[in-house]
């Protein structure tokens, strides 16, 4: 009877097995990653302040170029009363006018402001290139979290397989230990023993199966896909990635960092600010220019009256006032150089980090290959023994338990070595190169 259960137990695992391979889509690492920049809102968000910084710099270049306003009035009048006071006891009376048209136009054009336009011009082009780059710092952030999510994907489902596999082996051990417990071959309590097998290997399914889920949801969001898609990652395709000429010193990360670049810009804007500050110690020299036409019915008209000049502005007060801002902004230009330097240090950390996860990770690869081996020739040893009556149960499962742990410390190992691989490119400064994410 148990046994017809779990052969309609196998039937039916296999039928959901077969109905979930359906809905899976295979994805490569380099296909994730192009889709994560194409589609994920943190991708967007950043494009999205570059556009900002390029529109702010755009508004600040308008700055250097000439101001022109016209305005013109049309009034009704009702009895003005006209009296030309310089034409004596004998003017002759005027007509009252009934309406007035006046019309402007003034142009002024800055020439010198103490070199604060082209200060602001410099400091904005530096933001914006600062944003530039921060956006491609994001791309990359988003690229390391494909990266980390697909690396756990694989991890995740090579457990599945290895637990799958090895838990057939355990429920082919249980219905050959009814039989011989049936026959009294063996006691009732091997047979327990080999059942806890079974559950405890369940359990470790249903945790691998609810981890697979977890992260298939996490990957599926991040990439704007229906959460029902099933991605698939083909082993083939994950360990062809290539893994060579890993950096083994800072000199690349202190180069090529996104963020430690987004800091120089930003020193460069503050060295621009404090210049911009100091503009207020010199005086504004504008050009100036307009023309006036005047129409007042039956009474004057002036056309053609154009004017032109130099403005000269000078805040005296603010000489005195202005060294506060001065300081001001060169205070804040020396926060952003220790900024810079606080960044640097922090790099060489993070990069020297990486690279000894790197090399651990490629040491802990060839221990876990050789723990399998060892652990592979340990339990056909002791099945040996097991079937010869010359090691009981306990040898038996504590071997097989032992086999499964470094099946899966193996598979497990060689993807950790593609991850530490790609966060070591990352914290150097080249994980878009490796993708050609520059193209995208």
């Amino acid at each position: 009877m148990k046994i017809s259960q779990l052969m309609l137990f196998g039937v039916f695992f296999i039928g959901i097995s077969s109905i979930e391979a359906q809905e899976k889509t295979s994805l490569t690492l380099d296909e994730a990653v192009k889709m994560a920049w194409e589609k994920s809102n943190e991708v967007t968000l950043a494009n999205t302040k570059v556009n900002s910084k390029k529109y702010e710099l755009q508004t600040v270049k308008n700055n250097q170029y000439p101001d022109l306003k016209i305005s013109g009035q049309y009034q009704r009048l009702t009895k003005a009363s006209i009296d030309m006071h310089n034409e004596g006891e004998n003017a002759a009376s005027l007509a009252s006018p009934d309406r007035a048209m006046l019309g402007m136009a003034n142009l002024s054009l800055p020439l010198f402001a103490g070199f604060k336009i082209q200060s602001s011009i410099d400091a904005y082009e530096s933001l914006y290139e600062a944003e530039s780059v921060n956006a491609a710092k994001t791309k990359e952030d988003v690229a390391l979290r494909v990266i980390t999510y697909y690396t756990a994907l694989y991890k995740a489902q090579k457990t599945l397989d290895v637990l799958n596999e090895n838990q057939k082996s355990a429920k082919q051990r249980v219905t050959d230990f009814i039989e011989l417990e049936k026959n009294g071959i063996i006691p009732r309590n091997d047979l327990l023993k080999a059942q806890l097998l079974v559950s405890k290997t369940q359990l470790s399914i249903d945790e691998a199966n609810n981890n697979i889920n977890n992260i298939n949801f996490y990957l599926t969001t991040l990439l704007k896909l229906d959460p029902s898609v099933k991605i698939q990652v083909n082993e083939d395709d994950f360990f062809n990635l290539k893994t060579t000429n890993a950096p083994t010193s800072d000199a690349l990360a202190l180069e090529n960092r996104k963020d430690l670049e987004v800091i120089r810009l930003q020193q460069k804007a503050s060295e621009a600010n404090v210049r911009i500050a100091k503009a207020g110690y010199y005086p504004t020299l504008s050009l100036l220019g307009g023309y006036t036409a005047l129409d007042l019915k039956d009474i004057i008209t002036v056309k053609y009256a154009m004017n032109f000049g130099l403005g000269l502005s000078y805040d005296l007060s603010g000489i005195l006032k202005n060294s506060a801002h001065v300081k001001e902004a060169e205070s804040r230009a020396l926060e952003v150089k220790n900024t810079e330097a606080i960044m640097t240090d922090r790099i060489k950390v993070e990069v020297q980090k990486s690279i000894e996860d790197y090399d651990l990770a490629i040491n802990q690869s060839v221990v876990y290959e050789e723990a399998f081996q060892q652990a592979t020739e340990n339990y056909r040893l002791v099945k040996d023994k097991f079937d010869n009556g010359l090691a009981d149960t306990n040898d038996l499962v504590e071997a097989d338990v032992e086999q499964l742990s470094a099946k899966i410390n193996t598979a497990v190992a060689k993807a950790a070595i593609i991850q530490k691989y790609y966060e070591l490119l990352s914290v150097s400064g080249q994980l878009s190169q490796s993708f050609n994410l520059s193209k995208i």
